[in-house]
C-alpha cells in the first residue's frame, strides 16, 4: 500500500470534493458531494454555498478516512479562487482553504494554493493522459455554469500561468443550459437532463446564427431563442438539441479564430458543460481537443491533487 499521499480540497458554488493521490500519480479516492439547490432555483447564494460545504466538508473528511487511514499526507492542495485574475474572488472557496489550512498546520505539512480554473485544467491534462502538455503553453476552455473562458496556459512549477484570450462576452454556456434545463421542469444543475432530453430529437435542428467576434461569443440570446422553440413546438427534445448545437458551434467558432492566432495545436476541454456527449462528438470530429474523463470533467479536486503533487515534488527535486 502506498505509504505516503497528496491531499486536495475543492470548494466550489456548485460542489464539495475532496481527492487523494499517491506520490507516484494514482488516484486513490475522488469523492464529491453536491451542493442543495431547491426546486425551480437555477443556482445557489454564496451564504448558502458557504453553509452547504460546512455540512459536506466533515462528512466527506470521514468519508476519505478509509483511504487515508494507514497513510502519511506530505502536501495539502486547495482551490481559494475561481480564476487566475486578480480579485478573483469567492466566499464559498473560503470554507475550502479554512479546511485545508488547518489538515496541513495540525500536520505540519505545506498548503499549496491554486486557482479553481487550474484546477480543472490540471484534472483533464491528467485525465486525458496528455502529460506532454506540461512542459509547454496550450490552449485551454474552462466552460461550466459560472465560467465560458478560453485562455492560454504556461505550466510553471506552481501551477499554471494563465490569459484570457477568449469567452463570453454576457451568459456562460452552462448558465444557458441550467435555465432551459430548469424552464422545462428539470432539476438544476440540468445540464445531464437535457443532455439526455437532447439526445432522444429526431427532428431537424434549426440552425441559428450565432454571434461572435474573434475569440468572443455572446450566448445571452440563445435563452430567448430556445424558449421560443419550445414554446411554438412544445418539443422538448427538439429545444434541448438546439441548445447544445448552437453552444458547440459558438465554441467551433472560438476554436477557428483560435487556431488562426496560435495554429492548431492541442486544445484542453475543461468544467462540467465539456463532459457533454453532443458537444465532444461535435468538437472531436473537427479539432485536436482533448477531454477530461467525465468523472474530473465537472467540479472536482482532483487536479487540485495533482497540482500539488506536481508543486511538492518541485520543491523537494531543488532541495
Amino acid at each position: 500500500m502506498t505509504d505516503t499521499i497528496v491531499l486536495g480540497i475543492d470548494t466550489s458554488n456548485y460542489t464539495t470534493s475532496v481527492a487523494i493521490m499517491s506520490l507516484e500519480g494514482e488516484l486513490i479516492a475522488n469523492l464529491k458531494r453536491p451542493l442543495p439547490v431547491k426546486p425551480g432555483e437555477r443556482g445557489l447564494r454564496q451564504s448558502d454555498a458557504v453553509f452547504a460545504h460546512t455540512v459536506n466538508i466533515p462528512e466527506l473528511m470521514r468519508e476519505s478516512a478509509p483511504f487515508i487511514n494507514g497513510r502519511r499526507i506530505v502536501a495539502v492542495g486547495v482551490s481559494d479562487k475561481p480564476r487566475n485574475e486578480a480579485g478573483s474572488y469567492m466566499p464559498c472557496f473560503l470554507t475550502g482553504v479554512a479546511c485545508a489550512e488547518s489538515i496541513a498546520a495540525s500536520l505540519g505539512v505545506n498548503l499549496y494554493r491554486f486557482s479553481h480554473q487550474c484546477g480543472h485544467i490540471m484534472a483533464a491534462v491528467y485525465s486525458s493522459g496528455y502529460s506532454e502538455l506540461l512542459n509547454q503553453d496550450f490552449g485551454a476552455f474552462h466552460i461550466s455554469g459560472g465560467t465560458t473562458e478560453l485562455v492560454r496556459v504556461s505550466p510553471d512549477d506552481n501551477g499554471f500561468a494563465t490569459t484570457l484570450i477568449g469567452g463570453t462576452a454576457d451568459l456562460n454556456a452552462g448558465q444557458v443550459i441550467d435555465r432551459i434545463g430548469v424552464y422545462l421542469g428539470m432539476k438544476f444543475p440540468a445540464g445531464p437532463a437535457l443532455e439526455a432530453e437532447a439526445l432522444k430529437n429526431t427532428e431537424k435542428i434549426p440552425k441559428k446564427k450565432i454571434s461572435s467576434d474573434g475569440m468572443t461569443v455572446n450566448l445571452s440570446g440563445l435563452e430567448n431563442m430556445a424558449i421560443k422553440l419550445y414554446n411554438d413546438t412544445k418539443n422538448a427534445s427538439l429545444t434541448a438539441a438546439f441548445v447544445f448545437d448552437f453552444v458547440g458551434r459558438s465554441i467551433s467558432s472560438m476554436l477557428d479564430a483560435y487556431i488562426e492566432r496560435y495554429g492548431n495545436t492541442k486544445v484542453v476541454c475543461a468544467g462540467g458543460v465539456m463532459c457533454n456527449s453532443i458537444i465532444k462528438d461535435m468538437l472531436s470530429k473537427k479539432y485536436d481537443v482533448c477531454f477530461a474523463e467525465p468523472a474530473m470533467s465537472a467540479d472536482n479536486a482532483v487536479g487540485i491533487a495533482a497540482l500539488a503533487l506536481r508543486a511538492y515534488k518541485s520543491e523537494k527535486n531543488s532541495d
